[in-house]
């Protein structure tokens, strides 16, 4: 599969065109320059061709620790995975000095480029930009406006010579399978239906684990640390993460994809665009994952913007593990811990049991510890209990303590059933659902945790009216 890294200095347009290869929104897109930091990769497709497109931090001319620096750094990382390099400007500007300095930096790259003009969906504004690109010595550039789907056949025909040869051409130099493409794909109406992205077909789906939490705790450090290589950029700012990176990752045989996200802070302390399309992208990763690993710094654990976030995982049904982080700096580490596992107990009591770890993602301390406790969770978010013992347990817990009375007459409780697993989801039926105490259900979620082994995961009961034969 060729993969094709886009490149470009900043706010030319590159996630723009990263999210139509890729089939959906992945990046975020404004006019900000700079939104994008780290590089990032995802499937896709180019009419009938599968790809691998990586999208990049915009160019600086930086080569000092500061942001911009590192973003250099996280750029060229990318550039050595790809195959191909697009190297986009932008039309309505034309070839800039910074463009200059690039498109010298790149032929020094060894790698095929191909010119990239975008934003011409006007040609009064464009023509100047399009004349100046062939100054920059890369032959005929691609005109393109990724925004409104415009050139991407001619992208595809530039693409074409470097797609890999899996088909034996014919005497007319196009395979079997380009030559079912149309002849004239100006005419084709929709383009977006031809832009898509292919699932990857394994027996066995990637687990996906979300990595969140407050600002600057240590949340892309703990990344690079599992990865065991500096994936992401780190740093002492808050904030640096904006889009949520997935990377692929494999531990013991088993496939994972590990989101990064950028920091949650209180709504209310949120005024900056780019920040809310940064929390919605952290929330809508918790929502996808499987299993959420909430940091936590060990100086200020568990603080109120902490709880409301492991409020909504819990919420949201994920499987949570708690990463108490920087547990290197923690001197009185015996108090500390004390501390950490009362706040855990009586802030997060709507959950019994929910696993955590100390670590030092910096040091790469006690990360396979948390792994270990993260797939435990994992085992139990996804349980399941067989019908028959569960009414048999049911009837015990009756007879122990009964339904309170209604009118005098027994609030029976008649069958019980596990209706799905992540989470754990029982459905009780009841002969008056309606005048089942709160108190009574609890009894009942209490005793399903202590009895069937389902701690430190959300579980969920949902009370059901029995159908009355006399009706």
């Amino acid at each position: 599969m060729l993969k094709i890294a886009v490149i470009g200095r900043p706010n030319v347009g590159k996630s723009t065109l990263f999210n139509k290869l890729a089939g959906k929104k992945l990046a975020i897109v404004d006019d900000t320059p700079g939104v994008t930091r780290d590089w990032r990769e995802a499937e896709g497709a180019l009419f009938d061709q599968d790809i691998r497109i990586i999208d990049t931090a915009g160019l600086e001319e930086s080569f000092d620790d500061s942001i911009q620096g590192r973003m250099r750094q996280q750029t060229e990382a990318a550039l050595a995975r790809a195959d191909i390099l697009l190297f986009i400007i932008d039309g309505r500007e034309g070839v800039t000095p910074a463009d200059e300095h690039f498109a010298a930096f790149l032929r020094r790259q060894k790698k095929d480029v191909i010119l990239v003009v975008n934003k011409c969906e006007s040609n009064k504004t464009s023509q100047s930009g399009i004349g100046e690109s062939y100054a920059l010595g890369f032959g005929d550039p691609v005109i393109m406006s990724a925004e409104h789907n415009v050139g991407f056949d001619d992208l595809y025909y530039a693409l074409r010579p470097h797609f890999p040869k899996d088909i034996i051409e014919d005497e007319d130099g196009l395979s079997e399978e380009n030559e079912s493409m149309p002849d004239d794909i100006d005419a084709l109406e929709g383009l977006e239906d031809y832009i898509f992205v292919q699932e990857e077909d394994t027996p066995e789906k990637p687990i996906k684990i979300a990595i969140v939490g407050r600002p600057n705790v240590g949340k892309s450090t703990l990344l690079n640390a599992i990865l065991k290589e500096h994936r992401v950029m780190t740093g002492p700012e808050a904030g640096i993460t904006r889009d949520a990176i997935t990377v692929g990752w494999n531990y013991e045989g088993r496939d994972f994809k590990l989101v990064d996200t950028a920091g949650l802070r209180r709504k209310s302390k949120i005024t900056n665009k780019i920040e809310k399309m940064s929390a919605e992208d952290s929330l809508r990763a918790i929502r996808l994952a499987q299993i959420v690993i909430l940091v936590m710094d060990a100086n200020n654990p568990l603080e109120k913007q902490d709880v409301q976030i492991a409020q909504h995982i819990i919420d949201e049904g994920r499987a949570l593990v708690v990463a108490i982080n920087k547990w290197d700096a923690i001197k009185n580490r015996s108090e500390q811990l004390e501390e950490i596992k009362h706040k855990i107990t009586h802030s997060l009591s709507q959950i019994k049991g929910i696993q955590f770890a100390t670590i030092s993602a910096k040091n790469g301390s006690n990360i396979d510890k948390l792994f270990y406790k993260a797939l435990q969770t994992y085992e139990t978010w996804n349980k399941r209990i067989g019908t028959g013992g569960l009414n048999r347990w049911l009837s015990h817990m009756e007879s122990q303590n009964p339904a309170p009375l209604v009118a005098g007459r027994h609030n029976r409780l008649k069958y019980i059933t596990q209706i799905k697993t992540r989470p754990p989801t029982f459905a009780l039926w009841v002969s008056r659902p309606k005048e089942l105490p709160e108190s009574y259900k609890r009894y009942i979620i209490n005793g399903l945790r202590r009895d069937f082994d389902i701690d430190g995961v959300p579980l969920r009961l949902l009370i059901r009216a029995s159908k009355n034969p006399y009706a």
